[in-house]
């Protein structure tokens, strides 16, 4: 019987069917099917930062804001500031300052804003309860519900609005939440994507978004946010 030679397999040389083809094991086609999952997902969350950044840098205020009462989420005087503003111009009936610090007086944020001692007697509730986002939703919506709300103003800075608006709709369906943005720099004409500080900002907040909507989704990691709840930090 005669001997059939074969021919030596080098190393890194692909196996070959009887047809040609290239023997695909396995490992070889989860690490092929891996690689094209990784970067769908990188075009996904990309395409989805452009989409948040092009839905932020486009927020406006409504030209004639209209609600039962309104609500700012502390972070910054800007947007108490403006959220007085609107109380003093009759956009709301009653203002809730959501999420200010226990060691600050409603003396205080009165003397800021220069607002009439009138006007905070009769129109300001300030909230202590709230910790972060998540607690600002919850000390929004109860305040809401406790004083028979339909309809409110949401003032908070631009790239905090569509995280603020996500938590307040997960606590409270059944409010409808108007966005009032409060705008420290024009994003949509300037070269933010310039600005290393800007970028920053708006990637750190486009992460919280994803964070907060795989939270909201699945309900893992979720917290009360309250002081009252015994939340730390």
């Amino acid at each position: 019987m005669g001997h059939i030679p074969r021919t030596p397999i080098r190393p890194g040389a692909e196996l070959l069917r009887s047809d040609g083809r290239p023997v695909r094991g396995p490992v070889r086609r989860m690490l092929r099917w891996g690689g094209m999952a990784s970067i769908l997902a990188i075009a996904l969350i990309f395409g989805g930062f452009l989409r948040f950044a092009d839905s932020v840098t486009t927020l406006k205020p409504p030209l004639d804001p209209r609600a039962d009462a309104i609500v700012v989420l502390t972070g910054g005087y800007q947007r108490i500031d403006q959220a007085v503003e609107l109380l003093q111009k009759g956009a709301g009936k009653r203002l809730l300052i959501s999420g200010v610090h226990p060691t600050t007086t409603p003396k205080q944020i009165r003397r800021m804003t220069q607002a009439s001692p009138e006007l905070f007697t009769c129109c300001v509730d300030v909230g202590y309860d709230a910790l972060d986002t998540i607690g600002n939703a919850q000390e929004a919506s109860n305040w809401i519900h406790q004083r028979g709300y339909k309809s409110v103003l949401v003032v908070t800075n631009n790239y905090h609005m569509p995280r603020s608006l996500a938590e307040l709709a997960y606590v409270d369906a059944e409010t409808q939440f108007i966005p009032y943005p409060v705008v420290n720099s024009d994003l949509k004409t300037s070269d933010w994507f310039t600005d290393p500080n800007a970028v920053r900002v708006m990637l750190a907040e486009y992460a919280k978004v994803l964070f907060a909507g795989a939270r909201n989704l699945t309900g893992l990691g979720r917290h009360p946010g309250l002081r009252s709840a015994g939340v730390s930090g």
